[in-house]
């Protein structure tokens, strides 16, 4: 793997700033500065990914063919590196990198163009329908149906924990097609209007509290909602193989950029914040002790990252060294959060419901304290989604290392 960077790579990093200083707005920016969670809202997100779109790059990850920025793997890197310097709004997943890999594997062409075009220039809205109730990381065991009713499908079920659904316009759903001896073999994977007559989103609120148009996650709730025999993809009770293989890109996520930038984060607060003394927090020996040692992690994560992204870049598949992304990655996400609360100390008390509200009254302790606490308990979940970090390792143990 060559890490050296060619003047080609360099002058596409300034491109990428200079895209950033132009696209990245004040106003974007003051608006995720006070995200309890990092989320934005729906129209900063459109505002950006067109952005972006328009640019050639939305896609860094999709074959060129279907538009595609056509990156190398240095390039995909630069990025990435910028994008999370810079403090830019991650691209919303559920449309560009989880359901369009499914449907240009597994999809008809009748599929590819209807959906792709709309998913790359962010015209299409998309959140994702896997999680019930009673099926979290056991997802083998769902138990949201679909019968068949000749020319559509007839949907009843729920489904828990859907991010963004009170935006979507669509849903990529796993639903029960059969039953069989192994859960799996039962399983289809069907896009679903999210208007159709039948479809309910009701809210669920979480420990940060975000108030709407940032509240993230949702039920969603199926009542006799009919779905074209067209919006199967793939073929019936096989959707279990196109889960796992949209899983992949789920989990195999690129970690280490936004780690450093939580790693400047904590060097920044220990500057700023004063103990007595004279000294300052990034004069604790203790404090910078903990802050290397989840810096020395994060860079062994690079390494990882670089190692499979270079393979990505040659045409290999992600496979199930995804799942060593994923569990390194959160749980490095969450240790850095943890400092961040340690560091502040008692400035993570005081909760704001509602970071954006115009309150009359001065800020409780330093703006940068403001969304800490929220972003500390919204990142609970963060080794929870995409199969819990128990079941990453499960993975790991028998796909990686055969035993």
């Amino acid at each position: 793997m060559d890490l050296d960077f060619s003047q080609t790579d360099t002058d596409f990093r300034s491109e990428v700033k200079d895209f950033i200083k132009t696209s990245y707005t004040s106003e974007m920016k003051a608006e995720l500065k006070r995200s309890k969670n990092g989320s934005a809202s729906k129209d900063l997100h459109i505002k950006w990914q067109k952005s972006l779109y328009e640019k050639g790059w939305i896609a860094p990850n999709w074959p060129v063919e279907y538009g595609g920025a056509g990156f190398t793997s240095a390039q995909n890197y630069i990025f990435e590196t910028e994008m999370a310097h810079a403090g830019a709004p991650r691209t919303v997943p559920f449309g560009l990198s989880m359901v369009a890999p499914v449907i240009m594997e597994f999809g008809s062409e009748e599929q590819k163009k209807k959906y792709l075009p709309d998913i790359l220039a962010t015209n299409v809205w998309w959140c994702q329908g896997y999680s019930e109730p009673g099926a979290g990381s056991d997802l083998a065991s769902l138990q949201c149906k679909a019968e068949d009713k000749g020319d559509h499908y007839l949907v009843n079920g729920t489904k828990i924990w859907t991010t963004m659904a009170q935006h979507a316009d669509m849903i990529f759903c796993l639903v029960r097609t059969s039953k069989t001896d192994k859960p799996q073999a039962g399983i289809s994977f069907l896009l679903i209007d999210m208007k159709t007559e039948g479809i309910d989103v009701r809210p669920l609120i979480t420990l940060d509290q975000s108030p709407e148009p940032y509240q993230e996650v949702n039920q969603v709730f199926f009542e006799d909602v009919k779905v074209p025999k067209e919006n199967l993809v793939g073929e019936e009770n096989k959707g279990w193989t196109y889960a796992k293989y949209l899983l992949e890109f789920e989990r195999g996520n690129t970690y280490s950029p936004s780690l450093y930038r939580g790693i400047e984060q904590l060097k920044s607060i220990g500057k700023e914040t004063p103990v007595g003394g004279g000294l300052n927090l990034g004069d604790d020996a203790d404090f910078l002790n903990k802050l290397n040692q989840c810096e020395i992690e994060v860079q062994a994560l690079e390494f990882v990252e670089l190692r499979i992204f270079s393979a990505l870049s040659a045409g290999q598949r992600v496979g199930p060294e995804s799942s060593i992304l994923k569990c390194r990655g959160t749980e490095l996400q969450q240790k850095i959060q943890e400092l961040s609360v340690e560091a502040i100390g008692y400035w993570s008390s005081p909760f704001i419901y509602d970071t954006f509200a115009n309150i009359n009254e001065p800020s409780i302790g330093p703006d940068y304290a403001m969304t800490i606490a929220p972003s500390y308990f919204n990142g609970r979940k963060t080794t929870i989604y995409a199969g819990s970090n128990e079941i990453q390792r499960n993975i790991i143990s028998k796909a990686v290392l055969g035993l």
